[in-house]
């Protein structure tokens, strides 16, 4: 249904409103940021199992994606429904674990109902509500305070700035942990191989590269008529020249090509020696294939030669780079 500029404005000022009431709550999270929360961070780190998060309602869809969260960045985490822990997913947790339990009113019948068994395990209870008053809280080892002034809710009754607020203290929790482990880029992308990260600081030159009979290849004594035969069967838009020792000399690429077809020159009474790139740009196979691709960035050129201890042993070109996913 169409609406005009006064409704449309009306609705800016409600999400604007939303916007800013979640902000303040966020806001006022710094002053919860204490020792409770230390402890809750040492009590992760000394975890010899996994960290077991535990929600119902919004509050499980917000634990759902801190456990994520928190195995992404180093700390090894699953979720339980509580309702499910109840029927047996409570075998899951083990003595070594670290529980976290999430419940804006620190009252929540199905979460609190597992708590005894998680007591008896002796694994360690970390909680993050919005009550730190309430029987979750005080059954907690580290009860972390979530609590806000108002819904974003105009009826106060959708969970709003609640389950913000507390999504925002499951993301805490694992920064925290992952500066206190020393987490790098690398380990992140460990866990993330299919993710553009994973494939930036993964993948190497030696996994895309085309190797054996599949590189381009002819002598500099050739003319250059067989250099656009071999470019032609291997369809790289180059080919490399080797001497008689098989030792790069040179490439021969599609610019090299369109260059001399300017100047009219012979391609059946042309050696490819006269018309080459000498020597040419090249890497390393066991360098990163990012590290590839910058390279052909540079230089603005679309095809690399793979040298390891002075011989050829590859050649890529932007389009393996666009398969991989690199570009």
């Amino acid at each position: 249904m169409p609406i005009n500029n006064q409704q449309r404005d009306k609705l800016k000022q409600l999400g604007m409103a939303v916007v800013n009431t979640e902000a303040e709550a966020i806001a006022g999270l710094r002053h919860h940021i204490n020792d409770n929360f230390a402890h809750a961070c040492q009590l992760m780190l000394a975890c010899e199992g996994k960290v077991v998060v535990i929600g119902m309602g919004k509050s499980g869809h917000i634990g759902s994606k801190i456990a994520a969260t928190l195995a992404s960045t180093g700390t090894p985490a699953f979720f339980i429904h509580p309702g499910e822990a109840s029927h047996g997913d409570l075998g899951m947790i083990t003595k070594n674990d670290v529980a976290i339990a999430l419940s804006n009113s620190g009252e929540t019948g199905e979460v609190l109902s597992i708590l005894p068994i998680i007591k008896r395990l002796g694994v360690p209870l970390i909680s993050i509500s919005g009550n730190p008053t309430s029987t979750l809280a005080t059954l907690s080892d580290a009860a972390i305070d979530a609590s806000i002034e108002k819904e974003a809710c105009p009826l106060g009754l959708a969970p709003t700035s609640s389950t913000t607020a507390a999504l925002v203290m499951g993301d805490a929790l694992a920064i925290a942990l992952l500066e206190a482990r020393g987490f790098t880029e690398k380990d992140f992308a460990l866990s993330h191989p299919g993710g553009s990260l994973g494939r930036r600081l993964l993948l190497h030159v030696s996994d895309i590269m085309h190797q054996g009979d599949d590189i381009p290849i002819i002598e500099q004594q050739q003319l250059v008529s067989a250099a656009l035969l071999e470019m032609t069967e291997k369809k790289l838009g180059m080919t490399a020249i080797v001497n008689s020792t098989d030792e790069l000399v040179g490439i021969f690429t599609d610019g090299d090509l369109r260059r001399m077809l300017e100047n009219n020159t012979d391609i059946h009474n042309t050696e490819i020696r006269q018309v080459m790139t000498a020597g040419g740009s090249t890497i390393g196979s066991g360098r990163l294939a990012v590290e590839a691709l910058q390279l052909m960035q540079d230089k603005q050129i679309n095809a690399l030669l793979v040298i390891d201890n002075k011989k050829l042993v590859g050649a890529l070109n932007m389009h393996d780079m666009l398969k991989a996913g690199l570009s």
